[in-house]
């Protein structure tokens, strides 16, 4: 900004700062409320601003390219005063969210008008063959999964290794959104990871789909590039391993942390002793520095540099990074600034290939809308709990750790965050759910009816596999409900189980819900009674695992100790 209005940055609304001239159809910035401007017309831009010197380190903002058809303006102009807005209500959201670094770009605010067409057209999209749900929706928990590739591809990144590679899944985060957008819960998955990859619908060239052979037992990070694997196995593996259903991907390559990082004016770490890895060529100062560009890819590429040269250790630094970048995307500095919006907009729509659930800025900013609001502090980033594999001498490989992942993964299908919310900040939602939550109770209280009385269709909505015809098996052999049934697959799946049933069925959903260790909010009850041989149904979601397994989520305090998390409000000096 300049020097002029440099004081008053917390004045400045960059949507009201552009607006159209109707005797030439393109965007000019007007500074105050006299006429626009004509010299500041979009048909004729001002030099980059590429050109120009900036103190290092950080690197200056790549240039912004001309806007096609006028749709908007082609970045800020300095110059000029600026001018006083009223309220919040004319401010217009458009937040681009961008790869590894999906979650950081949430906090601001752009022109809705910003150049649309531009910015659809820097978006590459990939056909999934059906590996996602289809899309996020509203008002119900979004999983969007972030793939990191280490694809030597784009300008100077030849010499980071294999140039020849086709990338695998390097770096993977599986990012949860609660159902009431007040948490969030980054989970990393570790490249290393021994796991089974399902067969693969890819989608090829020619329209055709083409089976990519299933592969147990192999590092996860094979899930991607490897025997022509897309983005949608990576999607399929990780929902094999933790049984979540996965709505979106978005994946970048190291232009994207490049390149994001600059745009941003560079991303502050902190560093306990002073660093200088001849391998990323990660250079640093004992303390804190402010990272971009080259270095900051390099922080997050090191292995060797932190901790005990693992590619755990790898992950926690990359996690304290991206909570720094999310940080400095939710500050005043960027919030204030129309020359970072556009050069973070052009840096992530660039760097970002998506599914066509994703694929386009409209998409985008509907799922910008949906996590802006969303507290720092109530966003946890978490790794999946990972032992030694025991089959090696040589440690090269990890597999699950069974006993701290289950209870980590039950929380994230539940819904459950990993960060204790503030009681002020509950106090809202909890008055607001008080009166619901004492009708769901209510419906656990009464009698219940004899279990061979109890009629009831089990489909499977989610659940591993097989598991509608074993539940069934284990209601009549076991539990004595003879006129249960199976009847497979559910229509469509479901976040969680679920049991439906009319008033008039409620001692029969009692009934069941003992024996299920079902909760209240999993029970569903119509407005209409049913007839007498009218059955319930029971479907089976992501987060049944065995009959007689109850379906509560765990609190956060049941979380065991050892199970890695920071929030990404925390600032953390990497050891």
């Amino acid at each position: 900004m300049d020097a002029q209005s440099r004081g008053r940055a917390d004045e400045i609304d960059p949507a009201d700062q552009w607006v159209i001239n109707p005797r030439t159809g393109h965007y000019e910035l007007r500074l105050s409320q006299s006429a626009p401007q004509p010299g500041l017309s979009v048909a004729a831009p001002r030099r980059p601003e590429s050109t120009r010197t900036t103190p290092a380190p950080t690197a200056p903002s790549p240039a912004v390219p001309k806007p096609r058809r006028g749709d908007g303006p082609p970045g800020g102009r300095r110059g000029g005063r600026s001018r006083k807005v009223g309220g919040g209500s004319r401010r217009k959201a458009l937040v681009i969210t961008g790869g590894t670094l999906a979650f950081l770009l949430v906090g601001g605010s752009l022109a809705a008008y910003l150049y649309y067409d531009h910015l659809n057209g820097n978006l590459s999209v990939t056909d999934i063959a059906g590996a996602g749900t289809g899309g996020f929706k509203k008002n119900q928990a979004i999983n969007i999964l972030v793939i990191g590739t280490d694809k030597r591809s784009g300008a100077g990144n030849e010499g980071y290794g294999d140039a020849a590679s086709l990338g695998h899944a390097d770096t993977t985060i599986l990012f949860h959104v609660s159902k009431d957008r007040s948490n969030a819960t980054a989970l990393s998955i570790p490249r290393d990871l021994i796991a089974d990859i399902p067969v693969c619908p890819t989608k090829q060239p020619d329209g055709t789909t083409k089976n990519i052979p299933a592969s147990k037992g192999t590092r996860f990070n094979n899930s991607l590039g490897q025997e022509g694997r897309d983005p949608g196995c990576t999607m399929r593996t990780v929902t094999g391993l933790t049984g979540i259903e996965i709505d979106n991907f978005m994946m970048v390559d190291f232009n994207a942390v490049k390149n994001l990082s600059t745009a941003v004016g560079g991303v502050p770490v902190c560093v306990e002793k002073a660093v200088k890895d001849p391998d990323s060529k990660l250079d640093l100062p004992a303390g804190e520095s402010r990272l971009a560009g080259e270095q900051a890819l390099a922080f997050v590429r090191t292995r060797h540099a932190f901790g005990n040269e693992s590619d755990l250790d790898r992950i926690k630094t990359q996690q304290q990074f991206l909570s720094s970048m999310m940080r400095e995307m939710k500050s005043k500095e960027t919030l204030t600034s129309p020359k970072k919006f556009f050069s973070l907009a052009e840096a992530a729509t660039k760097s970002l290939t998506v599914d066509q659930g994703l694929g386009s800025i409209d998409k985008l900013t509907d799922l910008a809308g949906e996590l802006k609001d969303i507290n720092l502090k109530n966003v946890t980033f978490t790794t999946l709990p990972v032992l030694d594999n025991p089959a090696e001498k040589v440690k090269a490989t990890v597999v699950l750790n069974q006993a701290q992942a289950d209870p980590l993964l039950q929380m994230i299908r539940g819904d459950v965050s990993l960060t204790e919310v503030e009681k002020k900040e509950q106090a809202a939602k909890e008055a607001a759910d008080a009166e619901t939550k004492s009708k769901q109770d209510a419906l656990l209280q009464g009698n219940r009816a004899a279990p061979g009385d109890v009629r009831v269709n089990v489909f499977n909505g989610g659940g591993p596999k097989g598991s509608a015809s074993t539940t069934l098996n284990w209601l009549q052999n076991t539990k004595g409900f003879a006129r249960a049934s199976n009847l497979g697959n559910a229509p469509a799946k479901v976040g969680a189980t679920q049991l439906e049933y009319a008033p008039n069925q409620a001692d029969q959903a009692r009934a069941l819900a003992d024996v299920m260790g079902l909760s209240a909010s999993a029970l569903k009850m119509g407005t209409a009674d049913a007839g007498a041989k009218t059955p319930m149904k029971l479907t089976l979601g992501p987060d049944f695992k065995e009959a007689g397994t109850p379906l509560t989520a765990p609190a956060p305090q049941e979380l065991p100790e050892d199970v890695q998390r920071v929030e990404a409000d925390k600032s953390v000096c990497v050891k």
